[in-house]
């Protein structure tokens, strides 16, 4: 799939998002709250596809996605920043540093991963060492939303949204996740 491809399909599933919020919840800070939340689940499915395929000989993820699938879910995420934050501010939710200095350096990691792919591309960085930090960014961000599902799963995020069923669904998958990408890094050794 082509880059404006992809994009455009990530923009639309953005957009859908926002009129289905309203109608569900009406102009409300909840609507908002669905909003970020849904937009951040639109997130965990793309980084799913590319944590599970990146590396993957028989399911291309460029395919899937698109040749710049880093740019894809650093677009789609940033999205979601900007979603999340706009519910912060209007809700009033109270500010925890600590929880969101891990998020802050997952962002940056996020946004700086297109252009150390790039990099990578044109021979300014070694396969070696993209490689090394291409496993650090995705079991980082994948222990992000780890993180981010834990605490709701506990009950210890009382106004996070959603049921705890969904809670307990999301946490099982990016669980799984790890499993899954652990089986496959072990077969690929195996197969070496």
């Amino acid at each position: 799939m082509n880059s404006r491809r992809a994009l455009f399909l990530v923009l639309v599933a953005e957009a859908t998002i926002i009129p289905l919020a309203i109608i569900n919840y009406g102009q409300t800070i909840e609507a908002l709250q669905a909003v970020a939340r849904f937009s951040g689940r639109l997130s965990l499915f793309i980084f799913s596809l590319i944590f599970l395929f990146q590396r993957d000989e028989r399911i291309n993820v460029r395919l899937m996605l698109s040749e710049k699938y880093y740019l894809m879910f650093a677009i789609a995420h940033g999205i979601h920043l900007v979603e999340l934050l706009t519910y912060v501010y209007f809700s009033d939710t109270p500010f925890n540093p600590v929880r969101a200095s891990g998020g802050a350096l997952a962002y940056v990691f996020i946004f700086l991963m297109p252009w150390l792919e790039n990099q990578w591309h044109d021979g300014k960085i070694s396969p070696v060492t993209f490689g090394r930090i291409e496993l650090l960014y995705l079991f980082y961000i994948w222990l992000i939303f780890f993180l981010s599902y834990l605490p709701r799963v506990q009950g210890k995020l009382p106004h996070a949204g959603g049921t705890y069923k969904e809670h307990v669904i999301l946490l099982a998958w990016v669980c799984m996740l790890l499993g899954m990408k652990a089986q496959a890094m072990f077969m690929r050794k195996i197969r070496k």
